[in-house]
């Protein structure tokens, strides 16, 4: 049963169609209106699973345009749901301003779980996973892509990355280049799928494995990267950023040794000059 006044958030399968669990397809079936990322994927689950309710576009151009109206739809008395194309809504996808609009106005939200493509790699990946960071996707550009993935040098958690087709090559020889080529990670394509596939190597050798088969470089990919294990290396990689970054501006004397006493790193380590 359905509660008047409330948002419900609906996780959705990211394949398999037998994911999407009783409880959802009962709220789906039992709301006013579903709000959809993309109301045309959203009608074809619908009509695979035999439900038929008024769908709401709502994606990241339009979400702060139309959240206060579901607010008042809301407080009228009506019961939403929110969707996504694929997986838990808000997880690398629009809806965190409507979820913050609901419950600024005092009204309820309530979470439907199921299937999320970040956690599914993380469970079969076989790489820690007490302490983990979802970065999502990785900037479009080179540039954008290689300077966040050095700030994340020294991440020491599991970090978890999705990627498309067109560019996950390109992505793991920069993880590769940021993080070292024998970095442990995995490669999960087409999680729940047909095709699915979950590649567990050295980002070098996975960069080799990817691009000797065509098949592995078609879907859409999850990567999961192995954070620093060791301390003194976690250090040393933050303190070349930092480094890097200060020497820009600064001399490199004076930038290693501020790189240093933020880092911890060994000054000589950053910049072999003298003083």
């Amino acid at each position: 049963m359905t509660q008047a006044g409330t948002l419900y958030v609906v996780a959705t399968p990211i394949g398999n169609l037998g994911d999407l669990s009783a409880r959802a397809r009962e709220v789906l079936a039992a709301v006013d209106a579903i709000c959809a990322e993309d109301t045309r994927h959203t009608r074809q689950l619908l009509a695979q699973t035999g439900i038929e309710r008024p769908l709401l576009a709502l994606h990241e151009h339009n979400e702060e345009d139309v959240a206060w109206k579901l607010v008042e739809r809301l407080r009228a008395g009506e019961t939403l749901a929110l969707v996504s194309d694929a997986g838990t809504p808000l997880v690398s996808d629009p809806g965190y301003r409507l979820v913050r609009e609901v419950r600024a106005a005092g009204l309820k939200v309530s979470p439907v779980p199921g299937a999320c493509a970040a956690i599914a790699a993380l469970s079969v990946a076989g790489i820690p996973s007490d302490r983990f960071c979802f970065e999502g996707f990785l900037p479009a550009k080179a540039s954008g892509r290689r300077e966040k993935l050095t700030a994340l040098s020294g991440e020491s958690r599991t970090m978890v990355f999705y990627e498309s087709a067109h560019r996950i090559e390109e992505s793991l020889a920069d993880m590769a280049a940021a993080f070292g080529g024998g970095r442990e990670a995995v490669v999960a394509r087409e999680l729940t799928k047909l095709f699915e596939t979950v590649l567990g190597d050295t980002l070098d050798e996975l960069i080799g494995k990817i691009a000797a088969d065509d098949n592995q470089r078609k879907g859409e990919f999850v990567v999961v990267v192995r954070g620093c294990e060791d301390d003194t290396e976690a250090r040393l990689l933050e303190g070349q950023r930092l480094y890097a970054k200060l020497a820009e501006h600064l001399k490199p004397s004076l930038a290693a040794k501020l790189a240093a006493d933020i880092s911890g790193a060994p000054r000589k380590a950053l910049y072999g000059g003298g003083e």
